[in-house]
């Protein structure tokens, strides 16, 4: 039986820690807000603006790995959270939304662990008949 979109979605999502990468990836984003910000509106060059934007691409580029390589989920986890409240220097933690998404995107990383998907033919067909009982309501 071919497996529908949805499925495969379903499958790849449980197979990586995919609400930690992607808050991870929220995180970095709202972090690289402020320095880019403050670049563009007031020209302001320095240390911090630069730490802020070392550390907001970090966080992105940890939460896009997570995705990637979801063996070493602990590993970008804990370096998450590190950069996440080291960002708090150089960028205001994007105005600390940033680090607490961080921390709880990184912490969703840590406790993430591989749960299996059945795929067997009863499986598939108990989930057809909840479709249909569904649709039938």
């Amino acid at each position: 039986m071919k497996q529908t979109i949805r499925q495969r979605f379903k499958y790849w999502r449980m197979s990586r820690p995919f609400w930690g990468a992607t808050l991870s990836l929220l995180s970095g984003l709202i972090i690289l807000y402020v320095p880019l910000q403050l670049i563009q509106i007031a020209f302001a060059s320095g240390n911090l603006v630069v730490i802020g934007i070392i550390f907001g691409g970090l966080i992105v580029l940890l939460g896009i790995l997570g995705y990637i390589f979801p063996k070493f989920h602990t590993v970008f986890g804990i370096l998450t959270i590190f950069l996440s409240v080291l960002s708090i220097m150089g960028a205001l933690g994007g105005f600390f939304i940033g680090t607490i998404l961080g921390i709880i995107g990184g912490s969703f990383s840590i406790a993430w662990r591989t749960v299996p998907v059945s795929t067997n033919k009863e499986q598939i067909e108990e989930d057809q008949t909840i479709q249909e009982i569904a649709a039938s309501k």
